[in-house]
């Protein structure tokens, strides 16, 4: 188990900035998911910290030593790929001990390492096995197995899961989770599925552009997110979004206006939106409830899903609205649904995108 800290961390291909400059500490045992658009950079800082690339400035510290100049093979952390990158001539002991042995460690000590990995994930009765006689998932787990057997203080994950189907995805995730823990290691995850993120870490870091957006525990980015490209991202389905105008900010709330909708007005004080400013109100599916006199969407497709529903709905400037409905809805195309956002349960964004809180205490 380590702590890791990215200080400045920088990282350039030829003229082209893929890093401009990260700050970051994961604390020891720390379940810790990158996540992004595909571009934003997560799988290049997973290898700046592996040492399979070379930052162009900055520094990299596990337990407080710098590592920025140590080869990857001396770092403590061990990797695990989207490919499995398995050898097809080797059985899966072979595999799990072919590492091990290229550093001469003591055959009782590599015996031990491969049936204690292999107990952990399962596949003891696989170790006899080529790769071509293995599932997707067993390959996985026998990739796993491999980064178990170096006993390293950081495990590095890129994008694990994503050549598994949907239902071995989802097993694979929680195996993944429980092997964190019964390990208790220090785990960095890449992945640009916000489910798995939302789901398996302990915290979360969300990347655009090579830049840090915010970083937090799943449901404190859900909830609290920082700017509309976290709220948008973090979340499935993802929230809606409505333009909208301030037509008044009082003691009695701040109303808002957009979108051809009637006036909304949310009873918070404290908003620094004065009349007249633009701001972006965002608001969950499940979050918006039918309401007499609500707003008047017009339903364009009913998606049945068995235990609940999901209406896309148009505003009468035609920005599309998704609305979630607990159990088989009865609405169709063309129907018209009235809905309010619940009590509390909205987000408002300001010109630029970024939260806006009550001032004050």
């Amino acid at each position: 188990m380590a702590n890791l800290v990215l200080e400045n961390i920088t990282k350039s291909f030829g003229l082209v900035e893929v890093i401009p400059s990260i700050n970051l500490e994961i604390t020891d045992g720390e379940f810790v998911v990158f996540v992004g658009p595909s571009g934003c950079g997560k799988s290049t800082l997973l290898r700046l910290i592996a040492g399979l690339e070379d930052a162009s400035s900055g520094d990299i510290r596990i337990d407080g030593e710098s590592v920025i100049n140590v080869p990857a093979a001396d770092r403590g952390v061990a990797m695990v790929f989207q490919s499995y990158a398995l050898y097809p001539h080797m059985t899966v002991r072979e595999n799990l001990s072919f590492g091990l042995e290229n550093i001469r460690m003591p055959k009782g000590e590599i015996e031990q390492r491969v049936s204690k990995a292999a107990a952990l994930l399962q596949i003891e009765q696989l170790l006899e096995r080529r790769p071509k006689q293995l599932s997707g998932g067993q390959r996985q787990r026998v990739a796993i197995g491999r980064a178990i057997t170096r006993d390293p203080k950081i495990f590095l994950f890129d994008e694990p899961l994503s050549n598994l189907d949907a239902e071995l995805r989802v097993l694979m995730r929680v195996e993944i989770t429980s092997l964190h823990q019964r390990l208790g290691n220090t785990m960095i995850y890449v992945t640009h599925d916000q489910i798995e993120a939302m789901t398996m870490a302990d915290k979360i870091v969300v990347l655009r552009g090579g830049r840090i957006e915010q970083v937090g525990a799943p449901l404190e980015l859900y909830n609290k997110p920082l700017n509309t490209f976290v709220a948008g991202f973090i979340g499935s389905p993802r929230m809606n979004f409505v333009q909208t105008k301030v037509v008044e900010n009082s003691e009695a709330g701040i109303t808002l206006s957009g979108e051809g909708l009637p006036n909304l007005t949310l009873p918070v004080q404290g908003l620094p939106l004065p009349a007249g400013a633009a701001a972006t109100l965002g608001i969950r599916p499940e979050h918006l409830v039918p309401s007499a006199d609500g707003w008047p969407l017009k339903v364009t497709l009913a998606e049945q899903h068995g235990a609940s529903s999901y209406l896309h709905c148009m505003t009468p400037n035609g920005t599309p609205i998704l609305v979630h409905e607990p159990g088989q809805s009865r609405l169709r195309s063309g129907d018209i649904l009235h809905v309010s956002p619940a009590a509390g349960e909205w987000h408002l964004f300001d010109e630029e995108g970024l939260r806006v809180e009550p001032s004050g205490p």
